[in-house]
């Protein structure tokens, strides 16, 4: 478990660093992580996941600037996540796909958050991930990978049509990926719960300010939570959904 852990902030940590640096084609091996305000190279010990940040307050050592949440938000549920995960599958061949699906959100959250972007580096990256795993882990039936992705594309597709650029191609491809690696029913039901989710998160952030409706908010985090809702209790959200007609 605590292998698991420390696996995840780390992990967490660097999921920081993909998200901010591949939407502005920077590199993720160079140059060193400094603050965005006094442009100070981090040292080691202000890299520790979590733990720096709450010894420094969420403030830069040097120049006391207030560093960004989203840090340590994603420092904290990729660990957890990841715990979570194995709580519930085990060490099981698709923990190895639940933590690549947890490790893709992450960094979209990041990405999307902050620049209202998903990357098609990002996606071809991790399609090709999920292409080895799905070949070494096949759903079944294996077809049912290329019917998920092509069904989540053209509903997708006809949706952004129909409301005249509702969505993003990142969205569309984002979901292409997920019917992939979960078929059709799952990724059809994950759409669901996406957009249940945006729509109320939506409607909460305009009620209380935080949103405006001429401007657009971020859709990759709720694709994400809704993906891992759906990946971890669609048999929990079939059930209930019979059992109101029953």
């Amino acid at each position: 478990m605590y292998v698991v852990i420390i696996f995840g902030l780390v992990l967490g940590s660097f999921f920081n660093v993909v998200g901010l640096r591949i939407p502005l084609q920077q590199s993720i091996a160079g140059p060193r992580s400094a603050c965005p305000n006094c442009q100070r190279n981090l040292t080691p010990r202000e890299l520790i996941p979590v733990l720096s940040y709450l010894i420094q307050y969420g403030r830069c050592r040097g120049c006391r600037t207030l560093i960004s949440p989203l840090y340590l938000l994603v420092e904290t549920m990729t660990p957890l996540l990841f715990v979570f995960a194995f709580l519930q599958i085990g060490w099981n061949v698709e923990l190895m796909i639940a933590w690549t699906l947890i490790s893709l959100f992450m960094i979209i959250f990041v990405s999307d958050i902050t620049y209202l972007l998903i990357p098609d580096k990002l996606l071809l990256f991790f399609g090709g991930i999920f292409l080895i795993e799905r070949i070494l882990f096949p759903l079944q039936p294996w077809w049912d990978s290329l019917l998920g992705a092509i069904s989540a594309f053209v509903l997708l597709l006809l949706i952004e049509r129909l409301s005249d650029g509702g969505l993003g191609g990142g969205d569309m491809k984002l979901f292409a990926l997920i019917g992939f690696v979960l078929g059709t029913k799952l990724v059809l039901l994950s759409f669901i719960v996406s957009v249940i989710l945006g729509a109320f998160f939506g409607l909460i952030g305009l009620v209380c300010g935080f949103l405006k409706k001429e401007k657009p908010i971020a859709f990759g985090p709720f694709i994400g939570l809704g993906t891992l809702i759906t990946y971890f209790y669609h048999l929990e959200i079939m059930n209930w959904y019979i059992s109101l007609f029953s």
